[in-house]
Order: C-alpha cells, then sequence, then structure tokens
C-alpha cells in the first residue's frame, strides 16, 4: 500500500494537495496510538460499498472511545467530493482517519480530529499472489479493539508482512490464538474444495471485511455453496482454489502456499466477474 501518484487531503475544512501533515509531536493519536482509519475503492468512478466504508470508519473510531464529529453519510459525501477531483478514469484509495490529539494515557474524546486521504493507487484486482504461514498469529478480543480497524493493530500486520517478503513470499496466512486459520495478512480468506467455498467464520479475532461481505453474497446468489467455518491450515493447504477479498486489491488468486502451487480457478474468476458486474451498479456521475 502507499501513494503510487497524487493524493489529496481533507482536513479542517479544506483540500490539500501533496502528503499532507496531520499530526504533531505530541499528538495523542501519533504516539499513543488512538488512531483508526477504513478503505473504501473507487475506479472509473465505480464505488462499491463507500457507504459502508464510512460508516465503519465511525463505529471503529467510538470503539476506541473518539467522539466522531462525522457521521458516515457525510464521509461519504466527502468522499464523492474529493473524487470529482481527480479523472474519472482514476483508480483511488480512500482513507478517512479518526485520531485523539490530546488526552493523559486515554484519549481525550473531545479533541478527536477527522481527514480524509485520497490517493491514486492501481487496484491490481485478479493478480495472483503467493503466501506462507506466518509465525504470528491474530489478537483475541479481549487482548486488542480487534473490532476496531485501529492503526495500532497494524504494526503486527507490518512484521508478518515483513517475514512473507524475506522468505520470498507475498503474503502469509495467519492463524488466530486456537490455532485456526484467520485470514491473509491483510486481506479475508476463501478456499474451494470439492465445488464448496468455504472462508473461517468471524470470531472477533479478524474484520468481517465488507469485500467478504459482498463476495459471500453474490456466491450464494449465483448459485455457489458457501459455508463460514472454522479452517485448518492443512485444509488451506489442500483446497483446489484459494483467494484474497479485501478492499484495497477486491479480489486476488493465490497462487502458490506454501510449496504447493495453485490454479486462478474458476470459481475465484467467477468471484470477480460478480463482484465487476455488481460495481457498475455503483456509478456515480460526476457532482
Amino acid at each position: 500500500m502507499g501513494a503510487e501518484g497524487r493524493t489529496t487531503t481533507y482536513l479542517d475544512g479544506a483540500w490539500h494537495e501533496g502528503n499532507t501533515p496531520l499530526m504533531g509531536a505530541n499528538t495523542h493519536g501519533a504516539w499513543l496510538g488512538s488512531t483508526v482509519f477504513d478503505g473504501g475503492r473507487v475506479f472509473r468512478r465505480l464505488g462499491p460499498d463507500l457507504d459502508r466504508h464510512a460508516a465503519r470508519a465511525v463505529a471503529s473510531a467510538r470503539t476506541i472511545g473518539l467522539a466522531p464529529q462525522f457521521d458516515g453519510p457525510a464521509i461519504e459525501r466527502l468522499m464523492w467530493q474529493g473524487v470529482d477531483r481527480f479523472p474519472d478514469d482514476a483508480e483511488l484509495y480512500l482513507r478517512p482517519m479518526f485520531w485523539a490529539e490530546d488526552g493523559p494515557l486515554g484519549p481525550d474524546a473531545a479533541s478527536t480530529r477527522f481527514a480524509l486521504v485520497i490517493e491514486e493507487a492501481k487496484l491490481n484486482a485478479g493478480q495472483g499472489f503467493t503466501a506462507c504461514l506466518a509465525r504470528r498469529r491474530r489478537p483475541s478480543p479481549e487482548t486488542m479493539p480487534t473490532e476496531a480497524k485501529a492503526s495500532g493493530l497494524y504494526a503486527q500486520v507490518g512484521l508478518i508482512a515483513l517475514e512473507a517478503k524475506q522468505r520470498g513470499f507475498d503474503a502469509s496466512a495467519v492463524l488466530d490464538l486456537n490455532g485456526n486459520v484467520a485470514e491473509f495478512t491483510a486481506a479475508n480468506l476463501f478456499i474451494v474444495s470439492a465445488g464448496v467455498v468455504s472462508t473461517p467464520v468471524p470470531n472477533r479475532t479478524f474484520l468481517n471485511g465488507i469485500t467478504r461481505q459482498r463476495v459471500i453474497q453474490l456466491l450464494r446468489g449465483a448459485g455457489h455453496e458457501l459455508r463460514e467455518r472454522t479452517i485448518t491450515f492443512d485444509e488451506v493447504l489442500a483446497a483446489d482454489e484459494v483467494f484474497a477479498t479485501g478492499n484495497y486489491s477486491k479480489i486476488r488468486p493465490c497462487l502458490k502456499i506454501e510449496d504447493r502451487a495453485l490454479p486462478h480457478g474458476p470459481v475465484t474468476q467467477q468471484a470477480w466477474a460478480l463482484y465487476q458486474a455488481y460495481a457498475q451498479t455503483c456509478h456515480r456521475a460526476r457532482g
């Protein structure tokens, strides 16, 4: 992730170009971690589920004790206002953020601030990736605010990503504390075995992704048997197809898991075709 082209940021009632400074050295969100964010994708002015991403940003802020001054619909309106600043064919990543400016150890909710960052970033949907098994595991909800998209959780995600890269892989399959599969490094995980699609049942150790939920709905609507259940890593190794869903790249096939090669199979291809068709219904004319 990270900006690949132009970046524009909404902060304090105005739009700013470039990598806009948001925090100072004493900002609570910078040094004590009271920061949350969410993502949204717009490509060719298609904005699937932007309303749900905006609403989740607000929910995440409340989860960690912030008092968001924008609600979901207001954030979605700002998203489209920002999109209008880019060409119609742009592929964009939209990141609403909340953080506390002040506080002792816990955040001072009254100091909550907001920014919306919009970056040009290629979608890379459909591109294959490789994965290994991560050494680190996802935390439980008793240990971390796993129900929020909290920036502090990404310190561990970054270490998992670094370990995979050092081993020569693009990503990792990550287990929960019980030793069952939770997700990929920063995306939800699906397997296909004997025609049945399965994905880990949400157990509050990983985010029940918005793209994940949409793909489940689309595949079931197309007649696939889809089970949300406990999955072991051995089942991932033995699967006929493995793919990932997430906001940043939407749907991507896993083409190698540890030392086993996998195909870009028909269910994965159909999932992407169904998602593209759904996205066409989310077109927004220039405001």
